[in-house]
């Protein structure tokens, strides 16, 4: 009697599920995508593998290289099998490959039948099964429709910037978007003025008491704003005899609810802060989860439910699961009365799908540490804690609030003080899961305040004047600019690990010291595009094209109208700049240095090549004299070479290596741009560590110390 046959995309997946269904099935991977559009065109193709006939964008398909052998090994067991169970991921993608196999393998439609499923556990994949479905084609559009609309935008744009910038160059819908998020951000910073400003603290108590800090927020009920020293000395001697009293003390509980259990861009931002990975690197750890490991020597099981998901559904099993567990665990003290339920109301979250969550909350990550490799473990954990905390009591703290009255004894002037200090009374969720913060998130304060009474007068022992000056917004980091494109609507969960890696590959952006930098190309390119086709650069007419494309996935939009609605005036915009678009200086590509060429003493310039960005004279092609880009960094080791900016062509990071790698084999080399000063202990490397310290790149020494505004380390201060 013949197996049904059962198609996953993965040789992982397929053993997991193998040894769920037993022996009656034969369950063979497709190794992924085994069709793409035509990778060569005709004349009549508007671009590569796609022409429009009647009106239609009309795609070519073919099998991809390689996965030849893939169908001819599928067709004769699809020929035999009852029935084939199309089993690929649940989201767009994933029927999108089932459909492409029913095409690619000539599969008899009536023996098809779609099983779905969030989780890799017996039970989901018997219930998947035991329910199966047909092929959702309003899914297969959207992504058809996506496919073709990201081959429009890439095979139209890149000849021109071909043509009008530099020859090797490419663009694309979605990623030029991200570019110009992180040119944007740079200008903000480069325009950035910084303005000087003083806070006055004092520090003050009673006789009995210990003195706590307050901080000058109000003069005569208004905002207190010091612009200068001057006006900080006239507020200072104003109050240097000035009586201090409590005008209000109050002190009120105050609580913080948890997270919700992750979905993909807050399991990549997460992940990103808590555990220094890459989006990439995430979505790789969490495929190998969520595809299954062997526990306990022999049962290979899904570890989390499926990890490219919008939706913060969570099904009740998991619910009554983790609530039992907490109630186990932690006692009914950490266990709300009712489970709590979030909702993500964001338009096109997939409802239908669930949070990322462990299978069991009851597979502890302590009783998986040696079954996994380590960064599977440390991931895992960080999901598991999030689903337990999700489920558990808020935490609950006092947050006291005292304001002290001061009234100047020169210009009678009323000067307000205020202190805040928060008092943990119960650590609820916190007891398991900290979330994570971005720069521009602070925690609450921690001053312990003493129990003060209205109108009681109070010693000012000291005040502490302190000049500042305002920060430029920070960089983004992977982070954080995965947060501001969910924000946006800009891509979708499956796309942003991709979109990170394609604008470091193309060389528009660098990864430094975790913070994303535009290169010159990056800068240029974007004002370009965004010059001549403003809608292709615009955030908001980005979005409003993935809401087209999730409209099209719940059947409400018609995908090629939809298509031909953007295609026809942005074609027209493309000829247009052909014709009429300058090209770019190519001097606009070439950064300046204070370096001269030893051959003809012209200027030396920072061009980019193939492996990297190196110096290169300005009078090319005259005189071709060049070299590698030198940082001014003598080398610790060989004490003859100087380090240099090196290019990793593969991951197209930075890094900074002695230049007698070749002759000398010196190996000295750091991800990091060192100081120009070496370590003051060992004279090792000195890298800068946060905004205002350095440390020493040698483990041994384990130097640290604070840097000045001059970039110097100040060996002095305390």
């Amino acid at each position: 009697m013949p197996k049904d046959l059962v198609i996953v995309e993965s040789p992982a997946k397929a053993r997991t599920i193998s040894r769920i269904l037993g022996s009656s099935f034969d369950v063979q991977a497709s190794m992924g995508h085994v069709r793409d559009i035509a990778t060569k065109g005709n004349k009549d193709d508007v671009v590569r593998g796609v022409e429009i006939t009647d009106g239609a964008f009309v795609p070519r398909y073919s099998v991809i290289r390689g996965k030849g052998q893939v169908i001819k090994g599928l067709k004769p067991a699809a020929r035999e099998a009852a029935n084939i169970y199309l089993a690929t991921d649940p989201d767009r993608e994933g029927e999108a490959i089932a459909w492409h196999l029913t095409e690619a393998i000539g599969i008899d439609a009536s023996k098809v039948k779609r099983v779905v499923f969030h989780e890799i556990t017996k039970p989901a994949i018997e219930e998947a099964f035991a329910n199966p479905g047909k092929l959702d084609t309003d899914l297969v559009n959207a992504q058809q429709a996506r496919s073709i609309l990201d081959l429009i935008v890439g095979f139209k744009l890149s000849p021109v910037l071909w043509r009008k910038v530099k020859t090797g160059l490419s663009a694309g819908r979605v990623q030029s978007v991200a570019v110009r998020m992180i040119v944007d951000k740079e200008k903000e910073i480069s325009d950035f003025v910084k303005k000087e400003f003083w806070n006055i603290d004092a520090l003050v108590s009673t006789i009995d008491t210990p003195s706590i800090k307050s901080t000058l927020v109000t003069i005569n009920d208004k905002k207190s704003v010091i612009l200068n020293k001057s006006r900080s000395d006239e507020i200072l001697e104003d109050l240097e005899k000035a009586s201090f009293a409590v005008s209000r003390f109050e002190t009120r509980e105050s609580a913080r609810k948890p997270s919700a259990p992750f979905i993909t861009s807050t399991l990549q931002q997460d992940a990103s802060r808590a555990l220094r990975f890459s989006a990439s690197r995430t979505m790789n750890i969490a495929q190998q989860l969520y595809e299954g490991k062997a526990i306990d020597g022999a049962e290979v099981v899904g570890l989390i439910t499926y990890m490219r998901t919008d939706s913060t559904n969570v099904a009740q099993s998991a619910y009554t699961e983790t609530r039992d567990y907490i109630n186990q665990k932690f006692g009914t003290a950490y266990l709300p009365d009712k489970a709590r339920v979030y909702s993500r109301r964001v338009q096109g979250a997939q409802e239908a799908h669930e949070a990322i969550r462990p299978t069991s909350i009851f597979r502890t990550p302590d009783s998986l540490k040696t079954f996994l490799e380590p960064d599977q473990h440390r991931l895992y954990a960080l999901i598991w804690k999030r689903m337990v905390s999700s489920q558990m009591t808020d935490l609950k703290f006092d947050r006291t609030t005292i304001d002290i009255n001061a009234e100047g004894t020169v210009t009678k002037d009323i000067y307000g003080f205020r202190s805040i200090g928060t008092v943990p009374k119960f650590d609820g969720f916190r007891v398991i899961y900290s979330e994570g913060k971005d720069d521009e998130e602070d925690e609450e304060g921690v001053q312990q305040l003493p129990i003060f009474g209205q109108g009681q007068e109070l010693i000012c022992r000291r005040l502490d004047p302190q000049q500042k000056f305002t920060q430029p917004p920070p960089r983004f980091s992977e982070a954080t600019l995965i947060r501001n494109l969910e924000k946006e609507g800009i891509g979708r969960p499956s796309t942003y690990a991709s979109i990170l890696n394609t604008i470091r590959d193309r060389d528009y952006v660098i990864l430094d010291r975790g913070r994303f930098h535009p290169t010159l190309l990056g800068e240029v390119v974007t004002g370009f595009l965004a010059k001549h086709f403003t809608n292709i650069l615009d955030i908001g007419f980005t979005s409003e094209m993935e809401k087209t494309l999730d409209d099209i996935a719940k059947g409400n939009a018609k995908w090629n109208p939809s298509l031909m609605k953007f295609f026809k005036p942005f074609d027209e915009t493309v000829e247009d700049v052909l014709v009429e678009a300058p090209r770019i200086d190519r001097r606009e590509l070439q950064e300046e240095t204070d370096k001269f060429c030893q051959k003809c003493e012209r200027p030396m310039v920072i061009r980019l090549g193939k492996y990297g960005r190196f110096l290169s004279c300005s009078g090319f092609p005259d005189c071709r004299n060049s070299g590698p880009l030198t940082i001014g960094v003598a080398c610790p080791k060989c004490e003859t070479g100087e380090l240099v900016e090196r290019t990793r062509p593969k991951r197209n990071t930075r890094f900074y290596g002695c230049s007698n790698y070749k002759s000398l084999d010196c190996d000295v080399a750091v991800n990091i741009k060192p100081l120009s000063q070496p370590c003051p202990q060992c004279h090792w490397l000195l890298l800068p560590s946060g905004r205002s310290n350095a440390r020493c790149a040698s483990k041994e020494c384990g130097f640290r110390g604070p840097v000045g505004e001059s970039g110097k380390v100040d060996f002095h201060a305390e």
